[in-house]
């Protein structure tokens, strides 16, 4: 069984960790712990990491946030992966820092990263988990907080959700949405 694993982010070292990366951040972290390393291809950052029989295709798009469902469609084609296998890692403003929840669909909610993809594959029926950036930020700066880095007293907390991140992308990979959303949304 194959999963194509997208992570939502930009890149370049000036967002190299802020809240709009916590997608790539989430897959730096989950190749590293398997001894894998990305490489420069086709429209993205790939790797691939075996997991319980299972293959892990990860992918960090290299066409920005705002153009992010180019490369997801892209390496679905090549690799032949049915949408229900593909997973995206999206930050959320609507969930507080903290809070990691699995959804099999769902509205972009205004995120351009997500509008893209439902854009380009005409439908929003694709799993994605979300990860909790909290909306700790002033009328009109959304763009500002989102590109801008944890503060001092959120970055403690990120190692544990990311690796419950991880976590859940293993359990999507193996037991399904379902039985992964029971198990860690709460």
């Amino acid at each position: 069984m194959k999963y194509l694993i997208v992570g939502l982010g930009n890149i370049g070292p000036e967002y190299r960790d802020t809240r709009h990366n916590i997608g790539f951040m989430i897959l730096d972290e989950l190749a590293k712990q398997e001894g894998s390393s990305f490489h420069n291809m086709r429209l993205a950052y790939y790797t691939e990491v075996g997991y319980k029989g299972r293959t892990l295709h990860l992918i960090k798009p290299t066409t920005y946030m705002n153009l992010s469902g180019k490369a997801l469609n892209y390496w679905m084609g090549q690799l032949k992966i049915p949408v229900e296998n593909v997973l995206v890692l999206v930050d959320d403003l609507a969930l507080p820092l903290g809070t990691v929840r699995l959804k099999p669909k769902g509205s972009a909610a205004g995120h351009n990263g997500l509008k893209n993809i439902e854009q380009i594959l005409g439908h929003n029926n694709y799993p994605r988990l979300r990860f909790g950036i909290g909306d700790n930020y002033p009328k009109g700066k959304q763009v500002d907080f989102v590109l801008s880095g944890f503060d001092d007293d959120e970055k403690p907390e990120l190692p544990a959700l990311i690796d419950r991140s991880i976590e859940m992308i293993k359990s999507f990979a193996t037991v399904g949405t379902e039985l992964t959303m029971t198990r860690f949304n709460k």
